[in-house]
């Protein structure tokens, strides 16, 4: 099970790399919880990969630092939708 856990952590980490895509992203496209992929990628993945794990963590910084963005954008569509 430890080699498929490694595994998987290199395979979300490949995709947030890949997508820029948000931790929820990665979880949904590879059927797994956020709190896996969350795990996977900080705490399994150092281990395993520096580089990566890096290149991962610039990612996910950047999607933290827009969050607040997108969270407004998703209230102000919604209500956009709600006046039509």
């Amino acid at each position: 099970m430890e080699q498929n856990a490694d595994e998987r952590a290199v395979a979300l980490a490949k995709y947030i790399v890949e997508n820029s895509a948000t931790v929820r992203a990665a979880a949904k496209a590879n059927s797994v919880s956020k709190s896996t992929v969350h795990s996977d990628v900080t705490l399994r993945l150092q281990k395993l990969d520096g580089e990566l794990y890096r290149r991962v963590r610039r990612v996910l910084d950047k999607n933290k630092s827009e969050r607040h963005l997108r969270g407004g954008m998703a209230t102000r569509n919604k209500y956009r939708q709600e006046s039509k």
